[in-house]
């Protein structure tokens, strides 16, 4: 054992008694045993810190040889513990990435001007390490706080009591977090990736608008019925987010569950811009966002004059295009090109061309004001896409088939994508049935005219000089978006809320965006080597339980926390740990 002086992560230096050991692989390693403190303190109280103790090591050394060898006895017929409850020890990990956040200064610097008892940064504390191990309600968060070795003392009302503060500091604690992993973590804005997605309540009514006695909406209510994600008929709340291309998510907004989303991506992005001081990203959207106002604002006309805007990738519909794109898509001078994926060699084509594009925009809710814009253009052909494509439809054409066939078992609700495959199809306004003795058919014609756009997809962006290949790269990187939409829903269990105020609502959303950094921020310490999905398990199921006062058994570990454990510096891998050690972790 030997002292080392090393600066923390305020870059203040402090001393710590470490031991050296080989880990499984045989490498030399150390691991720090126990922290003495700050170095400005101690030299105030010795000449000479680091020789006064390593003196002193070698005592704290026999210290831990006999803790080491601690023993106990056992009776056979000693009875079990009723309700006896194992400790989780795994939110350690969740620990270090959110004091490495300096979260507990943050709340610090808030709590200064509030004339509050209960301890903003505990209850946060808790309510991410919950969202994490154990989703659910914030009264559940509560009833399950002695899982853990932290001391959270506070009340199920302070708790609540507290969402209000949370609300109010969303935006804050966003750009704060920002601020703290820019540089670490290399955040790469080049690009940037917007989507949006729903969370459903469990109630059957729309939240009322606030109103004045002119009836102009003051404050809109959040959760009103709209079009699902997830086909529940539930009111929802919507979500905007924007990603970094670290797939780091970056900033939120929520808003409406009946306001449509292509008109959410401008308030995201003056925010994300205002607040963070970013100069220029690519947005990179899926064709929902693809709207002429988008375009203007984010880029421009994008000429010579307009370098100083953002940039855009967004997809586009071919189907949904015009007479003139369409025959540029189905003109045959297509480059034929290959690439490699998942150890499979590809076939495709793709052309691209510079297009002025004649939009209009919206002023005043009419659409009026003609610009002209410079957009690239590219369209691309894929076998495999077109297989998929075929796929779907013939299954919607079955349908198709069988609603003619048997128009009394469909209503309006229940035909939908059939019904623009059936020739005379009509319902009735209050029934939504279908009127007895209509006469349907195959429309044979739309048939053949969607089959001959098989295949072909197009991307659009603002970026006249990008290549097809870093154009088709970037805006394929938005699977990225959706999969921690699924984060956010399956492991964090985001939905459905609890919760009922717009401020608690707001509240619960940054929870779960903070709870998805530090998750993220996990899988890049590891090298992205786990999944998310196993490095949450893994963290759940690292616990311990007690065998006497000062003593526990830690009850399973897996690869996973032993590299955890060796990122983080940190000893849990013993079938025994003492609790003084556990405390020293959770300090």
């Amino acid at each position: 054992m030997y002292v080392r002086c090393n600066p923390n992560r305020k870059n203040i230096k402090y001393l710590s008694y470490v031991r050296g050991f080989r880990d499984r692989n045989g490498k030399s390693k150390q691991i720090t045993v126990e922290k003495i403190g700050d170095w400005k303190d101690l030299i105030k109280q010795f000449d000479d810190p680091i020789k006064y103790f390593n003196e002193k090591a070698s005592e704290r050394e026999k210290e831990l040889l006999l803790e080491t060898q601690d023993t106990f006895t056992y009776s056979l017929s000693e009875e079990l513990d009723e309700d006896i409850k194992p400790h989780n020890i795994g939110y350690i990990f969740l620990k270090n990435i959110y004091d490495e956040l300096l979260l507990n200064d943050f709340f610090k610097q808030k709590q200064k001007y509030l004339n509050i008892e209960y301890n903003l940064n505990s209850i946060f504390k808790l309510l991410i390490y919950s969202r994490i191990m154990n989703p659910g309600s914030k009264k559940e968060a509560f009833d399950n706080k002695d899982l853990y070795f932290d001391n959270f003392d506070f009340s199920l009302k302070d708790l609540y009591r507290s969402l209000d503060n949370f609300c109010e500091y969303q935006e804050d604690i966003q750009t704060w977090l920002w601020d703290k992993t820019k540089d670490k973590y290399n955040r790469d804005i080049t690009n940037s990736y917007y989507d949006c997605t729903n969370y459903y309540f469990e109630i059957s009514y729309n939240d009322e608008d606030l109103i004045d006695e002119e009836g102009n909406i003051l404050i809109k209510g959040y959760r009103k019925k709209g079009p699902s994600k997830e086909n529940r008929k539930d009111p929802i709340i919507q979500m905007g987010l924007l990603m970094d291309n670290t797939d780091l998510p970056l900033a939120y907004n929520l808003f409406p569950g009946n306001e449509s989303e292509k008109t959410s991506l401008r308030p995201a992005l003056k925010k994300v811009k205002r607040n963070f001081g970013i100069e220029r990203t690519i947005v990179v959207a899926d064709r929902g966002l693809n709207t002429s106002d988008n375009t203007i604002f984010i880029a421009g006309k994008n000429n010579s004059d307009s370098n100083s805007h953002d940039g855009y990738i967004y997809g586009q519909s071919v189907l949904g295009a015009d007479k003139e794109f369409k025959d540029y898509v189905l003109k045959d001078d297509y480059i034929v090109d290959t690439i490699t994926e998942n150890n499979e060699t590809i076939f495709f084509k793709h052309k691209s061309r510079i297009f002025a594009k004649t939009i209009q925009i919206k002023r005043n809710g009419k659409r009026t004001n003609k610009s002209v814009i410079y957009q690239k253009q590219m369209v691309y052909y894929s076998q495999k896409y077109a297989d998929r494509q075929k796929y779907e439809r013939e299954l919607v054409i079955a349908k198709a088939k069988d609603l003619i066939s048997n128009p009394g078992k469909y209503t309006r609700a229940t035909s939908v994508g059939a019904a623009g495959f059936v020739n005379n199809i009509k319902f009735d306004k209050e029934t939504g049935l279908i009127p007895e003795g209509t006469v349907l058919s195959l429309n044979e014609d739309k048939i053949k005219e969607l089959e001959k756009y098989d295949g072909y997809y197009s991307i659009v962006t603002s970026e006249l000089e990008m290549s097809d290949k870093d154009l088709r790269d970037k805006y394929r990187g938005l699977w990225k978006i959706e999969e921690t939409f699924k984060i956010t829903k399956s492991i964090l269990k985001s939905r459905p809320v609890y919760v009922w105020t717009k401020e608690h609502i707001e509240a619960h959303f940054l929870t779960c965006f903070v709870s998805l950094l530090i998750l993220r921020l996990l899988e890049i310490k590891t090298n992205k080597k786990y999944s998310i999905e196993n490095i949450v398990k893994s963290i759940n199921n690292l616990t311990c339980t007690k065998l006497k006062a000062d003593t526990y058994i830690v009850n399973t570990r897996n690869k996973i926390t032993t590299d955890l454990c060796d990122i983080f510096d940190l000893d849990l891998t013993k079938k025994y740990i003492k609790l003084q050690k556990i405390k020293n972790y959770t300090k």
